[in-house]
């Protein structure tokens, strides 16, 4: 099933590499820090510890992709390129990026300790841009008015019409006296999701250079943070009446929501236990080095609660093409205060993501500059040195 070649070099046990590039619980399977490009790359066929990390995240791009296509293939939905799928177009680049990031890092970390900083570095990136991409995929699609279009502004499902849609019903939060907060959460919602994955990349790179100790729990908790941010809408929707008239088509798209967002969360939480727990491999180091150790559960978990959301969001987009309008409300004059939401627009989803990532590129290179003033030395030594003249401390 692998390739075995007599020029690739060895793969080695925990005491005979750097102790940087070990993983607790995990004896055998390394790849010493000094492999070029190429070997590298045909290291994914070879059985290193790093190989099933690779192929369970860079397989789920052609699932992934795969359930993409059937959005644009529905009948009556505008072209891909249309404003109305801005939104979904950087949630979906911002899934293959992770998956991509992901797959590459654990591919591409034994270049050198430079480089694997790096490559780590760039993967808490594109999970942290993902986590903007899916609110921007939340506040169009499963916000409490999504669809509500400005007259004669983006798409309409029947293709024509001119006529502005019936006012949404009134939030929940102006019904209990607080008729701004829906114009609070429409002005910061994603500015905060912005914010919080800054601080996610933050404190990610940071547990690579210091609070080592701690550092799976760090990395976990941390983003539950943008999960709470992001889900606001979905909370929002479980918690109220759908926003369609329950004899719609689009009601029955939108209906499958709270299974999705359940299995979404559950897949989550299955997530955080393997990367926080270090099972099986604590159980029995050294059996599961090559394939079945927690990191490959990690990713298969964390795709699985991607591909659900996905769903969840196909179905909300669904809903929306169906009827892009809302139920009226109940009380006429509190619909009256609200204004409705404004369509997506380049600068307001494809800016935001540029300029988020240009953020995220300057934080990378600002540790991978500290990366390098720390190993800088070592991996010079280690490659001049190659594995017989390493010594483990």
């Amino acid at each position: 099933m692998f390739l075995n070649h007599r020029d690739a070099p060895p793969l080695l046990g925990h005491a005979d590499v750097p102790a940087r590039v070990t993983e607790s619980y995990i004896l055998t399977g390394y790849r010493f820090p000094t492999y070029t490009l190429r070997q590298c790359l045909l290291s994914a066929l070879r059985p290193t510890n790093e190989t099933g990390n690779f192929w369970t995240h860079f397989l789920p791009v052609f699932v992934f992709a795969y359930h993409l296509v059937e959005v644009f293939g529905w009948d009556g939905a505008p072209p891909a390129g249309d404003p109305f799928f801005y939104p979904l177009w950087n949630y979906v680049l911002g899934v293959l990026l992770l998956l991509a990031a992901s797959s590459l890092a654990h591919l591409l970390n034994s270049m050198s300790l430079v480089v694997r900083e790096v490559c780590f570095f760039v993967d808490y990136g594109t999970i942290s841009a993902y986590t903007v991409g899916s609110s921007l995929a939340y506040y169009y699609y499963i916000h409490p008015r999504a669809g509500v279009l400005e007259a004669g502004q983006g798409w309409a499902a029947n293709g024509s019409s001119t006529e502005p849609p019936p006012p949404p019903p009134p939030s929940l939060l102006a019904s209990y006296g607080f008729p701004d907060a829906g114009a609070l959460f429409e002005a910061f919602y994603v500015p905060s999701s912005c914010v919080v994955a800054i601080i996610c990349i933050l404190s990610c790179c940071n547990t690579r250079q210091r609070w080592r100790r701690h550092r799976y729990l760090i990395r976990t908790l941390v983003f539950l943070l943008p999960f709470l941010v992001s889900s606001t809408p979905i909370f929002y929707r479980l918690l109220t009446r759908s926003p369609y008239p329950p004899a719609s088509a689009s009601f029955a798209s939108s209906a499958s929501m709270a299974g999705y967002f359940c299995r979404h969360c559950l897949w989550l939480v299955a997530s955080a236990v393997f990367n926080i727990s270090k099972v099986p491999e604590r159980l029995a180091p050294g059996r599961f080095d090559v394939w079945g150790h927690s990191h490959q559960w990690f990713h298969c978990c964390t795709f699985l609660s991607i591909l659900d959301e996905f769903h969840m969001i196909k179905g909300e987009v669904r809903a929306v093409l169906l009827r892009p309008m809302l139920a009226l409300p109940e009380e006429a004059a509190a619909a009256a205060t609200l204004a409705a939401l404004p369509g997506p627009t380049a600068s307001a989803t494809y800016g935001v993501m540029l300029l988020l990532q240009a953020t995220i590129a300057a934080i990378i290179g600002w540790f991978s500059w500290h990366a390098e003033r720390i190993y800088g030395a070592e991996r010079d030594q280690l490659a001049r040195q190659g594995p017989k003249g390493h010594k483990c401390h």
